[in-house]
């Protein structure tokens, strides 16, 4: 029985890279290609530059093509791979667990930004999945404590597996819807990244997004009925002057910005993402009123 052609790194690649512009029109398709590939041989990425004539065994090509396959039938890189870098952390991501997104690092640059760096503060990212959000402001802010909240058991055992990995001490998984355990003015900030995307938007069916979890991506026919229950338990669960940070789409900052003025908030601001894009909305608890006569 004649043995398969064996190819080298830089023709497997090549070939690759080629199908997957061809076929599915990817624009990373040469750096998912090698990603691919190094999973598949267990390779570090430097031996596709230092020693690109290197032979690939059968076991490793049949791997390499199993993976490939995957990513042409457009299931993503992060799903394929089990891991997803995210604010200078590499978590391990499975699937039915939202994919982590740059556009999301801005909440935790927000908040380290806004919040004192060494008191013991309280902290809560609501509907945590992979831990990506909570782990990120714990690592850099050992002082902070994060209370990781998710609804569904798979993703908080995925964020529990990326705590234990990373060693982040300072943060405290939580089972539950929003903030419904926590007890009145208990935190001193509240993120979330909630579901955000109309139940009926077309891009549900495109890319990534058609293998993700349904609900971690949709809330109601506009979007915002996630942001709507958050409002209220947030305002109860937080110290007056506490702080709320909140991603959403980029056409809906003008809707959150009434939904939290109608409800009493102040101090109320939008940032944009490095799109230019309005992609977060922060707000803070008003202080008590004093009492009058």
């Amino acid at each position: 029985m004649s043995q398969p052609l064996r190819i080298s790194l830089a023709e497997a690649v090549r070939d690759a890279a080629a199908r997957l512009l061809r076929q599915a029109g990817w624009p990373a398709a040469r750096l998912e290609a090698e990603l691919l590939l190094c999973e598949a041989a267990a390779l570090p990425r430097t031996a596709l530059f230092i020693d690109p004539d290197q032979t690939l065994n059968a076991a490793e090509q049949a791997s390499f093509e199993k993976l490939l396959q995957r990513r042409l039938e457009g299931e993503p890189m992060a799903y394929i791979l089990g891991r997803r870098g995210f604010h200078a952390l590499e978590l391990r991501i499975a699937p039915g667990v939202l994919i982590p997104r740059p556009e999301t690092e801005l909440l935790v640059d927000w908040a380290v930004e806004i919040m004192p760096a060494h008191k013991p503060l309280q902290c809560a990212d609501l509907g945590t999945g992979s831990g990506a959000i909570a782990l990120a402001m714990a690592h850099a802010r050992p002082a902070w404590t994060l209370y990781a909240v998710e609804r569904d058991a798979a993703a908080l055992a995925v964020a529990a597996g990326n705590a234990r990995r990373l060693e982040v001490e300072n943060v405290c998984l939580v089972q539950g819807d929003w903030l419904a355990g926590f007890a009145c003015e208990s935190l001193d900030l509240v993120v979330a990244n909630p579901p955000y995307v109309r139940t009926a938007d077309p891009h549900l069916a495109c890319g990534d997004l058609r293998f993700e979890p349904t609900l971690a991506l949709t809330a109601g026919v506009d979007g915002l009925s996630a942001i709507r229950r958050i409002l209220p338990q947030a305002a109860r669960v937080l110290r007056p002057g506490g702080r709320l940070l909140l991603e959403h789409g980029w056409q809906q900052g003008a809707e959150v910005r009434d939904l939290l003025r109608l409800a009493g908030w102040c101090g109320i601001v939008t940032r944009r993402d490095l799109a230019g894009l309005e992609r977060a909305t922060g707000a803070r608890r008003a202080p008590r009123r004093q009492p009058t006569g």
